[in-house]
């Protein structure tokens, strides 16, 4: 073999054991410094037989995946001949598990190494060297699978840890595998925080770095674009938003506490005073809480006595401005709230109100009885409103939406006026909380859990964050219609 012929071929050899030069070289898609830093590390207890554990915690969208992907790709690129199993799991098998084999198969088709071929639906073969991507679901099926090369966790702060100590673990104990977790931050009992916590300690240890922590920070400090997207979304939401914390600033969030901590709260009041009628050439909406059938019905002595908890109908009415970001800011110019009133009477009342207020959206619960109530508002008003109706996956969504614009200071309660409406709507901020349920899907469930306190006020406010990032619709008419209240003359709020 000629010198020229033995200096390719050292050359080929280091560019194929290397990951940061099979990432540049072979894979055409170079990983930056925060990505090479754990890829090297993980790729390095492999082809060691060290079988150590990593945690690579990376912010949302920073290239955690592709990261992943390209470490896969390079170890089974290396395995080819010799053979063996990759296994990752992820908390689903659809979507999270098939979006990573989908990730692995177009990083291996963008580059000139042959194609992986895949097997069973959920296998990639490349040579004899295979990447098997399973599901951490409870229920999963999983056990018999053997993980010689790497075992993988995605998204771990989703999955079990229970499941993941029955039935991944032993994957790799036969040939001491390296393992690694990735993911994002949540609370401090997900299996990605215990482990890491346990890590930290082996790293004092013996020196060797097991943690891998990259903040949208370090993140903007080589992708100044990404940078630009994240104070964006801290804009919108606030620094203080669970979402921010954990997935951009990689903070752990504490299990208990309430949905609006003493910070917020004073993000949510504002200094403007409370109105009773519109200002000319301001824009503004009613959001509406219906109150549920059984208590509609119930006789006004029957439901003083019915139970300490009463469903009332809330409306909440907020001028829609501009933010000095360029974002809506709700201000809230008045409350309604009514316990026992019927919905013919409500339909009457609130169509004078959307026409007094001018109001350029209407939003209101079409959820069970209110769905009757919705329908005959749109037939009168038309496009200007939009039904609502309440699932465990749209009440999630309108609380993350909400503690957004709260934690943003975008909304913003008239000053205190010593109204029984204002201040029972505090009575509800305060006494409101939280649970994010296990799962990917990060399901919300909140309100208040006090039976004697009602939330109806806070729901009603909440609908806003329906209106949040809305384009404004055409101008309506402005005018200023002087009247009397439409319901002066009920008895609006029992307490």
């Amino acid at each position: 073999m000629s010198r020229v012929n033995r200096l390719k071929r050292r050359l080929w050899g280091r560019i194929l054991s290397d990951i940061g030069l099979f990432s540049r070289y072979i894979l055409r898609r170079p990983l930056r410094s925060y990505q090479l830093a754990p890829a090297r590390a993980i790729a390095d207890s492999v082809l060691h037989g060290r079988g150590l554990t990593f945690a690579v915690m990376m912010a949302r969208q920073a290239g955690k995946n592709e990261t992943s992907a390209q470490l896969e790709a390079f170890l089974l690129n290396l395995f080819r001949r010799r053979g063996g199993y990759l296994v990752k799991a992820a908390p689903t098998f659809r979507p999270q598990a098939v979006n990573s084999l989908l990730r692995l198969r177009g990083v291996l088709a963008a580059s000139p190494l042959p194609p992986a071929i895949g097997e069973q639906g959920y296998i990639l073969r490349v040579g004899q060297a295979r990447a098997m991507f399973l599901s951490a679901a409870p229920t999963a099926n999983v056990v018999g699978a053997t993980a010689n090369i790497l075992l993988e966790g995605d998204e771990a702060q989703d999955i079990a840890e229970d499941k993941w100590n029955k039935d991944f673990r032993p994957m790799g104990a036969s040939t001491n595998a390296t393992t690694v977790l990735w993911g994002t931050a949540w609370t401090a009992n997900t299996l990605l925080a215990r482990t890491i916590r346990a890590l930290r300690w082996a790293q004092q240890q013996d020196g060797l770095r097991r943690v891998f922590i990259v903040p949208w920070e370090r993140v903007a400090q080589e992708v100044p674009a990404y940078g630009a997207y994240v104070r964006q979304e801290i804009a919108r939401l606030g620094r203080d938003h669970p979402l921010i914390r954990t997935q951009y600033d990689l903070e752990e969030l504490e299990e208990e506490g309430g949905m609006f901590p003493p910070a917020v709260q004073v993000l949510m009041k504002g200094s403007h005073p409370r109105q009773r009628g519109p200002v000319e050439g301001r824009d503004y909406a009613l959001l509406i809480d219906v109150a549920g059938e059984a208590e509609e019905h119930l006789p006004g002595a029957l439901l003083q006595a019915s139970q300490p908890r009463r469903d009332s109908t809330a409306l909440t009415i907020v001028e829609v401005a501009q933010s000095p970001l360029g974002l809506p800011r709700f201000l809230v110019m008045d409350r309604y709230l009514w316990t026992g009133t019927p919905h013919h009477e409500l339909y009457g009342a609130i169509v004078q109100l959307a026409e007094r207020w001018q109001a350029r959206w209407v939003i209101v619960d079409a959820t069970g009885i209110g769905a009757g109530l919705a329908s005959f508002l749109k037939r009168t008003l038309g496009k200007r409103v939009e039904p609502f109706i309440f699932t465990a996956k749209s009440k999630s969504e309108l609380g993350w939406g909400f503690l957004g614009i709260c934690n943003s200071g975008r909304f913003l309660d008239h000053r205190e006026d010593g109204s029984p409406e204002q201040a029972q709507f505090w009575r509800e901020v305060k006494a409101a909380d939280y649970e994010v349920l296990p799962g990917p899907s990060r399901l919300m469930r909140w309100g208040v859990a006090d039976p004697t306190i009602h939330d109806d006020l806070l729901l009603s406010a909440a609908l806003c964050a329906l209106l949040d990032r809305r384009p404004t619709p055409p101008s309506l008419p402005s005018q200023i219609i002087e009247a009397e209240d439409p319901l002066a003359a009920r008895q609006v709020l029992r307490c």
